[in-house]
């Protein structure tokens, strides 16, 4: 799956313009009006990216990014800020709260995304890499191809998502609902069963012989992938 990010701008339109586009590159997007909603949406899950408009009504953007910074779950999240204010002194500022970068209004969508790519680039390099790596296994998103070894690995579209996203969470426990949100989507009508059945298809055509399963179940929270 792609990053995950958040869009927090009170401008309807805006916010429409830049979901649209960046579902378009392959992100997963989720959107927030205010500070406060943005606030809730982090607490449930922490995004790899928030886009975030300066001026937000009752919060600003700078004090939101400021309440990131202060916390230790949330004290390395990328943030890119968008603002009208293009001022140097106003630029420093934004920079200075903990901003990683900033993009003045109006701006080229071009020029938006690829500053979004160089920043996960940096803060996660796993959710842009055509290649995906642990120990022996590869996967490689733009041929759609899983090796383990020089052994290639074949999967259905389901099982390739799951391990494209366990990858990516490498070392972090994934409970059932978090699975079926990544693999399948929100909006999906699976039971957390499913994910059950398609995890022992993903085990059985990853390990041949003496192969390491990687895929551990944690008992009442979920599986981890990468951990043994």
């Amino acid at each position: 799956m792609g990053a995950k990010l958040l869009v927090v701008e009170d401008e309807q339109a805006l916010s429409e313009l830049l979901t649209y586009n960046l579902e378009a590159e392959g992100y997963e997007v989720r959107t927030a009006e205010s500070a406060e909603d943005a606030e809730l949406l982090v607490a449930e899950e922490i995004p790899d990216l928030v886009i975030l408009d300066w001026m937000l009504p009752v919060v600003s953007g700078i004090e939101l990014c400021r309440r990131f910074r202060s916390r230790a779950e949330t004290s390395a999240l990328p943030v890119l800020m968008l603002t009208a204010r293009g001022e140097e002194s106003d630029r420093i500022r934004g920079l200075s709260t903990g901003a990683d970068d900033y993009v003045v209004k109006p701006f080229s969508l071009p020029e938006l995304l690829a500053r979004v790519k160089a920043i996960l680039r940096r803060a996660a390099p796993e959710r842009v890499a055509d290649v995906l790596t642990f120990e022996d296994i590869e996967l490689d998103r733009a041929a759609h191809r899983v090796k383990r070894g020089e052994r290639g690995v074949r999967l259905g579209p389901t099982e390739f998502r799951l391990l494209e996203f366990m990858m990516e969470s490498a070392g972090r426990v994934l409970s059932r609902a978090q699975l079926l949100d990544g693999v399948w989507g929100r909006d999906a009508f699976v039971d957390e069963r499913t994910v059950d059945v398609h995890i022992g298809r993903l085990r059985k055509s990853l390990i041949r012989g003496r192969e390491t399963d990687l895929i551990r179940t944690v008992r009442g929270s979920g599986y981890i992938f990468g951990e043994h």
